[in-house]
């Protein structure tokens, strides 16, 4: 298997469009459909219904995503696991899901670096389906999440506890002012949207919905409105009162957790690198 073929195929689900692909991959339209056409025959199914300006892949091109994605991956990793050098003797994998890096994971890189010596590290962002699924196939160390799986033989830590806050660029709202506003929702997994659902009924339908707190942040800097959002990337707009605390709206705590294999191979620079991302949650209880 051409794992180009893979890429382009990615690509094209991404894009949804064959010459924006082609751009994106810096190759011909034709190339990129010939790539397509290749992998077509290699698996004896069409991927991708090709319609007027609105490519859309086929219930077989839905499945093949996951498989695609798995096989890059392994693909990477064992790249990266067979040239490292005399410094680096193991490679720990460590994925996150949606929003974990803004609102815990950044300031904990450099510790991980500096804290696993002989360590290399690789970082995503994914999914919990696929976190999921790469725990199963046992492509991943670590998957840190909101939502860890409950499957046998994972290990559950937590690691930390994140408190959601509604902001506003507007000083002095109560939640039922706030009901007059533009609302971003970010999504925060499972638990938050249940609580969302059941608490906040009264906010209005939303402006934007986005799984990114970033965009969210910067979306309402720009626009106004208000957004549930964690304290780490709002603690700076609230001391120079950029954005505000919307009244009686409460807090919405998250925890996080990192989810891994009991039995893997590198379970003591596992436990290493989950000791460290714990560390400051800790501290904070202690």
């Amino acid at each position: 298997m051409d794992t180009d073929l893979l890429k382009t195929f990615l690509e094209v689900s991404r894009t949804r469009h064959f010459g924006n692909a082609a751009e994106n991959l810096y190759l011909t339209r034709s190339a990129v459909s010939f790539r397509i056409k290749q992998l077509e025959g290699i698996l004896g199914v069409e991927l991708f219904e090709r319609l007027r300006n609105n490519i859309q892949p086929t219930p077989a091109g839905e499945r093949m995503l996951g498989h695609a994605e798995a096989v890059l991956n392994a693909w990477e990793r064992a790249k990266q696991d067979i040239t490292l050098n005399q410094q680096h003797s193991t490679q720990l994998t460590i994925t996150a899901g949606h929003n974990i890096w803004d609102a815990y994971l950044q300031p904990y890189l450099q510790p991980l670096h500096l804290g696993l010596d002989g360590v290399s590290l690789r970082t995503e962002v994914l999914s919990e389906s696929v976190m999921t699924r790469q725990l199963i196939e046992r492509s991943l160390d670590i998957a840190i999440t909101f939502d860890p799986p409950k499957l046998d033989e994972i290990e559950l830590v937590k690691l930390a506890q994140i408190r959601l806050f509604l902001v506003s660029k507007q000083k002095g709202l109560n939640i039922e002012q706030a009901s007059n506003q533009a609302y971003i929702k970010v999504d925060w997994g499972t638990a938050f949207n249940i609580t969302h659902a059941q608490a906040f009924t009264m906010l209005p339908v939303p402006i934007l919905h986005t799984s990114s707190a970033r965009m969210a942040l910067d979306f309402l800097l720009n626009n106004g409105g208000c957004a549930f959002l964690p304290e780490v990337l709002i603690e700076e707009y609230i001391a120079n009162g950029t954005l505000h605390y919307v009244d009686n709206a409460g807090v919405i705590t998250r925890n996080v957790y990192g989810a891994y294999w009991a039995e893997n191979e590198r379970l003591a620079n596992v436990e290493q690198a989950i000791a460290i991302l714990s560390a400051g949650f800790a501290n904070a209880v202690d």
